[in-house]
């Protein structure tokens, strides 16, 4: 897996500061002073990817900088969080099993803070390889990259630090949903089908995902809800298949919870009429 990058400047001037997110780390080396806190990814929610389109998880972050740097100066310091996987300085120095920002903001909140908002870049399509492997669907580390420049531009110092958070990457699932007969006597069966798919990072398709328990769910017709009717395990072949009795009109979906690799699957609602 390599890192996620744009061709174009990303970073955003607001006031005095705007900061490059696409200069890759360098290997750790002295501190630079500059700290980054308060790191939030995905609004601490698993990142779901799937197999063609790019996600961008929101990212912010706050920076302080050390002595006799101010926000007046961006060109002579860098900083973002960034996630990992494997040994930190491996995973820079090789641009694989790392996530950088795709863009970000900062806003200055005195000439040492600023509070950054912006994005990581994951692009799923084969020429990217940003998630190339099932085994990409786990618990990933976060990093930090810190860079200080002399005012001629030269590299002062530079290095990379860890941090106990961490963000979890999935697998996205699709679900599909057929009720028939349509429309159908009221007491009588309706019998409700659907498939239960998972993208494969490897292939670039979406594969049967056999052997998950899904809930079929009903909203009746003038209500807001849905409620669970039933469950069903999913075949070899990702099939799903129940059977209810006809009582009112409404909806019925199938609704897979995800698990620790895979994300949460909702199937379109295919609206029944009781007569």
């Amino acid at each position: 897996m390599k890192t996620g990058r744009r061709t174009a400047a990303v970073a955003t001037l607001v006031g005095a500061l705007g900061l490059s997110a696409l200069n890759a780390p360098t290997a750790q080396a002295a501190d630079t002073g500059i700290t980054v806190s308060d790191i939030v990814i995905n609004n601490g929610k698993p990142i779901v990817v799937g197999t063609s389109k790019v996600v961008e998880p929101p990212l912010s972050f706050t920076i302080a900088l050390p002595s006799g740097y101010s926000t007046a100066d961006p060109s002579r310091y860098d900083a973002y969080p960034f996630l990992y996987r494997g040994g930190i300085t491996t995973a820079a120095d090789n641009g694989e099993n790392f996530i950088q920002p795709g863009s970000y903001t900062c806003y200055e909140t005195d000439s040492k803070h600023a509070r950054c908002e912006g994005d990581l870049y994951i692009d799923p399509h084969p020429s990217q390889e940003h998630v190339d492997s099932n085994s990409d669907a786990t618990t990933w580390k976060v990093g930090v990259s810190l860079k200080l420049w002399k005012a001629d531009g030269g590299l002062k110092t530079g290095e990379l630090e860890t941090r106990s958070q961490t963000a979890q990457l999935k697998r996205a699932a699709k679900a599909t949903a057929n009720a028939s007969p349509e429309p159908v006597t009221k007491g009588k069966s309706i019998t409700v089908t659907g498939k239960l798919t998972r993208a494969n990072w490897s292939t670039k398709d979406y594969d049967a995902y056999s052997g998950r328990t899904v809930s079929l769910q009903f909203r009746a017709k003038g209500t807001d809800t849905f409620k669970t009717v039933k469950k069903a395990t999913t075949s070899s072949t990702g099939s799903l298949k129940a059977t209810v009795t006809a009582s009112v009109d409404g909806s019925y979906r199938w609704v897979y919870y995800g698990n620790s690799t895979t994300g949460v699957a909702t199937s379109p609602a295919d609206y029944v009429d009781v007569r």
